[in-house]
């Protein structure tokens, strides 16, 4: 009797909730093909977007895991499981975890941004939060800088997203701002020549945009000449050091003195 019991439940059972459960079962088995189909099709344009290649395996693995979760919770309600309790309790985890971790998912937004819009790229030299240096790695939640005098300096990508950036070889080129003063004694076509020659000579030194040599200021006991010339942002300083010695030397084998030489 109790067997027939059984079988008869079992029965209406499937009566019941058979055709939701089937349904159930068949819609997770589409999904999760149709979720490992767009995984491939994400891949693949991110590649041709030439996303990050840092940022492409998480965000795969974010939207694969985000579809598969709601995929498991819709595969559930139509069963017929009820989700109040699983609801309520995601809803609980997730605000502590949000709470705990604020800064922490600050970063990773912020480094997120970081790698889309691409402020600045490994390999370029910025200044932010008082440092300057080449940016030697752009993790998700934090950018390494390495300063010239070889420091290594670890940023939370929160702080580089919300202020300003300076990227110093970032258009490829920088302009070279020097100022010479000489007595009024000195003729300033004669200024120019030597400078000019030492430009045309001087490696890294750009042709385009045009350089400029004039007068920047007239004063009483002489006048001041603005050098502008444009070289490559990599090498700056060192380009930099390397034109103002050949303009002190070219000027005094020249006889044309600065004051106090």
């Amino acid at each position: 009797m109790k067997i027939n019991e059984f079988y008869d439940k079992a029965y209406l059972w499937i009566l019941d909730k058979g055709p939701s459960f089937l349904l159930g079962i068949i819609i997770l088995i589409v999904g999760f093909w149709l979720i490992k189909t767009l995984s491939k099709y994400m891949s693949a344009h991110m590649v041709r977007k030439e996303i990050d290649p840092s940022l492409t395996p998480f965000l795969l693995s974010l939207t694969i895991t985000v579809l598969r979760v709601l995929l498991i919770i819709a595969g559930m309600q139509i069963i017929g499981i009820q989700m109040t309790v699983f609801a309520a309790l995601i809803g609980a985890v997730g605000v502590a975890a949000g709470l705990a971790l604020s800064g922490t998912l600050q970063n990773f937004a912020s480094g997120v941004l970081i790698l889309l819009l691409k402020p600045f790229h490994v390999g370029d030299n910025i200044l932010a939060q008082g440092q300057e240096g080449t940016v030697t790695a752009i993790k998700i939640f934090y950018t390494i800088i390495t300063t010239f005098d070889n420091r290594k300096v670890v940023v939370p990508n929160s702080k580089l997203s919300n202020e300003v950036i300076i990227n110093i070889s970032g258009s490829g080129s920088r302009r070279l701002d020097i100022e010479l003063k000489f007595s009024n004694a000195i003729d300033f076509k004669e200024v120019k020549k030597i400078i000019g020659g030492i430009l045309n000579n001087a490696q890294n030194a750009l042709k385009s945009p045009e350089r400029r040599i004039g007068v920047s200021s007239i004063e009483p006991d002489g006048y001041k000449v603005m050098v502008n010339v444009w070289i490559n942002a990599h090498g700056f300083i060192d380009t930099k050091m390397a034109v103002q010695e050949q303009i002190m030397e070219s000027l005094k084998s020249s006889g044309l003195k600065l004051p106090g030489m």
